[in-house]
């Protein structure tokens, strides 16, 4: 009898151990899915190695934005395009794509989310011009950017050996169709850092003259602004290439064994300061 008894528990044991291979799977898991569907849960993940973003410093920033640029023959500003080939900034080609180690292109993506949207531009442009005169770089009297007056378009400027390394630039420009617009005192054209919405470069008529200008303040404090290293003289500018005999030249470090020129310069007449980028020789 006992026999039996152990027999039948033994066979028991046996089925209920089969009868939970079989549907103990299959019934933990519709358990499982019951407490996770329908129900929202929150939990941390670590993305630390995941949509990296290289950052460029600033000087890398210039040199990139400076190399694309002159991968390109874009006059600046009235004055200048007397001088070069080609319709300038207001046709409708102007930011075809290039080949070539560096291109100068329209961001038809649009900016992250970090960046500044075509809403903020302007507003960004206006604080940046701010700073840049409490820094004294431009006049109090530059009027501030009217939307309605200026076209905005936001370009990515790229290295195309290695295409991480890119800025997103806007380029900020007086419209060309205005009529009976005074430019007096008015910001022509500009570049800004599409992250952080700083100035690299821009044109602008103002109230002065050359020689009540002081290049090597402006320089410094224009540097400062960037975050930049302290300039130095640029030695080997050839007159005979310059576009006006107003300018002064300085040098920056652009990365690894890089350099760039900065030119300020000023177009009489029109009395347009500006301050230009170009690859450094």
């Amino acid at each position: 009898m006992r026999r039996n008894i152990i027999r039948l528990s033994s066979l028991l044991f046996v089925m209920a151990v089969v009868a939970i291979s079989i549907w103990g799977p299959e019934a933990f898991s519709y358990y499982r899915d019951g407490g996770l569907l329908g129900h929202i849960h929150r939990q941390e993940v670590d993305l630390a190695g995941e949509g990296y973003r290289y950052v460029l410093s600033s000087g890398e920033k210039l040199h990139i934005l400076s190399q694309a640029l002159n991968s390109r023959s874009l006059p600046e500003s009235e004055q200048s395009a007397l001088t070069r080939d080609g319709d300038g900034l207001g046709d409708g080609e102007r930011y075809e794509e290039l080949t070539g180690s560096y291109a100068f292109v329209i961001n038809r993506r649009g900016g992250a989310k970090s960046e500044v949207s075509d809403q903020e531009v302007f507003a960004v442009c206006d604080r940046e011009i701010e700073a840049l005169k409490k820094a004294g770089v431009l006049p109090d009297t530059l009027q501030a950017v009217e939307p309605a007056l200026y076209e905005a378009l936001l370009c990515s400027a790229i290295d195309t050996r290695e295409p991480r390394n890119n800025v997103s630039v806007w380029s900020l420009t007086l419209s060309d169709h205005l009529r009976n617009v005074s430019k007096e005192d008015r910001l022509i054209e500009a570049y800004i850092d599409g992250d952080d919405g700083k100035i690299y470069g821009f044109y602008a008529r103002i109230d002065q003259e050359w020689e009540d200008l002081d290049p090597d303040r402006i320089i410094l404090a224009w540097s400062r602004y960037l975050g930049l290293s302290e300039p130095k003289p640029y030695e080997g500018a050839d007159p005979l290439m310059e576009i006006t005999p107003y300018f002064k030249k300085y040098v920056f470090p652009g990365g690894e064994e890089e350099r760039t020129i900065v030119t300020i310069g000023f177009f009489e007449g029109i009395r347009e300061l500006f301050i230009a980028t170009s690859p450094g020789r």
